[in-house]
């Protein structure tokens, strides 16, 4: 079956870069990093391989960096289609859980730390055998 011109254009294939569902190639290839880069960042701090973990978080931050600078430009220049937003928003939240984690074990140590190394406690009689104070010069208002 031989289809008219006007109607073999709806059939063919799509131009190269574009894409049938309207995502733009490039927006999808710069969010698809940060996702790759959030995965492996999670995994190094699954294992809790430090070397790793500096290398994915830098990679993570470069991609995120970049993929702001694409998305604001696809928002000026029209919507960002809802499966990339979504997608995103994940990401989003991809970030902010493992912010939240990191900032919980770095607590955590912190306390840890404590307990082994107290710190100096501080000294209730001075050189001179009475309590030392904080202020000892100015005047007393009253």
């Amino acid at each position: 079956m031989t289809l008219p011109p006007s109607q073999s254009l709806l059939f063919a294939a799509p131009v190269p870069g574009s894409r049938a569902d309207g995502v733009d190639p490039a927006l999808e290839s710069t969010l698809s990093a940060v996702e790759l880069r959030l995965a492996s960042l999670g995994e190094a701090l699954r294992t809790q391989d430090l070397p790793s973990i500096d290398l994915h978080a830098t990679e993570l931050h470069r991609a995120l960096s970049n993929a702001v600078d694409h998305f604001s430009r696809a928002a000026r220049n029209g919507p960002v289609p809802p499966a990339l937003r979504r997608r995103l928003a994940s990401a989003g939240g991809t970030v902010a859980a493992q912010r939240e984690s990191l900032a919980r074990a770095t607590a955590a140590l912190d306390r840890a730390i404590d307990v082994l190394l107290p710190r100096e406690a501080p000294t209730v009689y001075g050189s001179h055998g009475g309590a030392e104070r904080i202020g000892r010069s100015g005047s007393l208002l009253a």
